[in-house]
């Protein structure tokens, strides 16, 4: 479901985006030297992905000190991601795939929207790990699990 995902063990798709976050472009190219965890999410203020967002937020401090950076991905415009992030205090970047371009070169697109994947890009830019419909509950935790195993630590 959501098309085909692209390989692991080898580079992740580029993509820049418009953001709530920076300049008001991100690409995935600015994060090279990090980790970076890419989430697709269907839509903002969605009970599952406000659970999801939390979880990530609430992590924060244990991605940053695995040199990890978080970007959310989904349809909605700027925006509903800038309300988004205020109303639920993210500190980390959304952007808006607003014709789904970027959720389809990942494999995650629904037709309407993305789906809720997730994929690990280690500091080279390389597609490390992904996770397929993912429970928001417990996902920040295993994300930081598999970042562990990667890592090495």
């Amino acid at each position: 479901m959501g098309g085909e995902q692209p390989p692991l063990n080898q580079p992740a798709p580029e993509f820049t985006l418009p953001s709530n976050a920076g300049d008001g472009k991100i690409s995935l190219a600015d994060y090279r030297g990090q980790w970076v965890v890419v989430y697709f999410y269907p839509g903002d203020f969605t009970p599952g992905c406000t659970l999801e967002a939390r979880r990530f937020q609430q992590d924060l401090p244990k991605y940053r000190a695995k040199n990890t950076q978080i970007l959310g991905i989904s349809t909605d415009d700027v925006e509903s991601h800038t309300e988004f992030c205020d109303s639920e205090g993210l500190k980390f970047p959304l952007l808006a795939d607003s014709n789904g371009k970027v959720s389809k070169a990942y494999g995650s697109w629904l037709g309407y929207s993305s789906l809720r994947h997730t994929y690990l890009i280690d500091p080279e830019g390389i597609l490390r790990e992904r996770f397929l419909g993912v429970r928001p509950s417990i996902h920040s935790a295993e994300v930081l699990a598999k970042l562990d195993v990667l890592q090495g630590t």
